[in-house]
């Protein structure tokens, strides 16, 4: 195996180098072994190295997967959250029977199942500015396939800080991006994004939906890169944003540069701990839980029940009494500015920047829907009439 000079050196586990590769381990990896660029000190190092996956989600599904087919020695799932039907779509490491389960151990179960060589470490919470460092700092590069902002912030800023390869990718509908974040190979993800957009304006996946084969496009580069940031193959994608149109089937590849002036990875950086950037994810404002709003809806005939959502998601049911009202010209409602108006959405997010706003506009008492429709018990569900 050989490494071109100009291409980033895999990271220098402070461990011993892992044993020759066994009868077993040869006939696993054939494939492998058969490359002149990887061959048996590639296999060899993907044996000896340590990844640690952000998400057991649509993205983490494929990576996970592919890592452990790959022989990657110890793969970490972080993960706090539990199977539920609406996930299988797409998050193809669990199946109907893992429904309710702890994300981490389907995963952990199927990863096993796949190749008991394999070393599975389960981390069934969910990964903080508190506890970023801890974990990342355990393992040689870093999978972030994170479905939300506070989470991928806190990541990037504990890799940087720890010199762990952040091989990162994001989906949503038919779109989708990945890069490998590596100072100083190349831009930490501050660099180029480097603060969290406005709460509430941009949609999750949960809200405005994902192709689900789109995961294993995004997912299955972002394991390639793993491979390739662990064994020294080939060129990882510092320094690139690779961007996927499924729509449209096209790949294109965006130059991005460090920042000498990040306040993460820059010569007069001022973060040095991970950021919490939960309270700047979060939209405020009073919300309601179904349960509170089934109540609100009983007891007051006034409220203004407002849906958010886009016209082609009214068809999959909406709340009785709803007006449809999407989200970006909701400051043209047309209800008295002191009437009680909630709003909701799909899952919250789009909702609540939606309050925020009419707030700012003058209308006096704004709530919306906790979790949106997605929490609203499905039988009490209307078809738009």
């Amino acid at each position: 195996m050989t490494r071109p000079p100009d291409r980033p050196a895999p990271p220098e586990p402070d461990r011993p180098a892992p044993p020759e590769l066994g009868p077993a381990e040869r006939r696993r990896y054939a494939r492998h072994l058969l490359l002149p660029e990887f061959g048996a000190a590639g296999q060899q190092a993907l044996a000896g190295s340590r990844a640690l996956i952000i998400g057991a989600g649509g993205l983490g599904s494929v990576t996970a997967t592919y890592l452990a087919a790959a022989g990657v020695g110890t793969i970490g799932i972080v993960d706090d959250d539990v199977v539920d039907e609406s996930n299988l779509q797409r998050q193809v490491i669990h199946d109907t029977a893992a429904i309710g389960r702890p994300k981490v151990d389907s995963a952990a179960d199927r990863l096993t199942a796949i190749n008991p060589l394999v070393r599975v470490e389960r981390h069934p919470l969910r990964l903080t500015g508190a506890n970023a460092v801890g974990l990342v700092s355990g393992y040689d590069v870093v999978v972030d396939g994170a479905d939300n902002f506070a989470t991928r912030y806190a990541v990037a800023d504990a890799c940087a800080l720890t010199g762990r390869p952040h091989v990162w990718g994001s989906i949503l509908r038919f779109d989708g991006q990945v890069s490998v974040w590596w100072p100083p190979h190349g831009p930490c993800y501050r660099c180029v994004f480097p603060a969290p957009p406005p709460a509430g304006s941009v949609a999750s996946c949960a809200e405005a939906g994902v192709l689900g084969s789109l995961c294993a496009a995004v997912g299955s580069i972002q394991a390639t890169e793993a491979i390739k940031v662990l064994s020294g193959v080939g060129r990882p994608l510092t320094g690139r944003l690779l961007i996927h149109d499924a729509l449209e089937g096209t790949w294109s590849t965006v130059p991005v540069a460090r920042n000498p002036a990040c306040r993460l990875c820059g010569p007069e950086a001022t973060i040095t701990a991970p950021r919490d950037e939960s309270a700047a994810c979060e939209t405020g404002g009073p919300r309601h839980t179904a349960e509170q709003l089934a109540q609100v809806l009983a007891s007051d005939p006034g409220v203004v029940l407002v849906d958010v959502r886009e016209p082609a998601e009214w068809a999959g049911g909406i709340i009785h009494g709803a007006l449809l009202h999407p989200v970006g010209r909701i400051e043209e409602l047309a209800v008295d500015r002191d009437a009680r108006v909630v709003l909701y959405c799909a899952a919250g997010g789009r909702s609540a920047a939606g309050a925020q706003r009419l707030r700012a506009a003058g209308f006096t008492d704004v709530t919306d829907l906790e979790g949106g429709i997605s929490a609203w018990p499905g039988e009490l569900a209307d078809q738009p009439g």
